[in-house]
């Protein structure tokens, strides 16, 4: 025997959708009260202990807390394998906000005539610069700032 009712359209009134924290109900599925029931609420800031006071606060600072200028290095063995640089350039590394150091890394050797121009030189570099012909000029950032 057919089951008409499979086919039939259904006519009738149909239940508004919930949708959001509404469908839920009353307390939104957090329970009642609460740090986590509140808005915003979840996990706290790293270091809060409930009010009371934090360790950090509670220990004195000791020591000193000195930033040390950070310098950026350089190897040599770049400057002679890039193909941008030609023989007798002008490369000026003081431009930027930190200071660079060059340093001589590895046996190559440079043939390249270059004019540097940096914060630091190693004495290996500065060697390496000059036997090739080129000059290894030192900038004073005390001075620039």
């Amino acid at each position: 025997m057919l089951e008409k009712d499979k086919y039939l359209i259904k006519l009738g009134k149909k239940k508004k959708r919930r949708r959001g924290p509404a469908a839920k109900g009353k307390t939104n599925g957090r329970g009642t009260k609460g740090q986590k029931a509140r808005s915003g609420g979840g996990k706290p800031r790293p270091g809060f202990e409930g009010g009371q006071t934090p360790i950090f606060r509670r220990l004195p600072k000791r020591g000193f807390n000195h930033s040390k200028e950070k310098i950026q290095l350089l190897n040599l063995d770049k400057l002679q394998n890039d193909i941008n640089i030609l023989d007798g350039q002008k490369i000026n590394l003081s431009d930027g906000k930190k200071s660079v150091k060059v340093l001589r890394r590895g046996k190559e050797i440079l043939t390249k005539k270059l004019t540097i121009v940096a914060a630091a030189f190693s004495k290996s570099a500065r060697v390496e610069i000059e036997k090739a012909g080129g000059k290894a000029e030192i900038i004073d950032y005390a001075k620039k700032k």
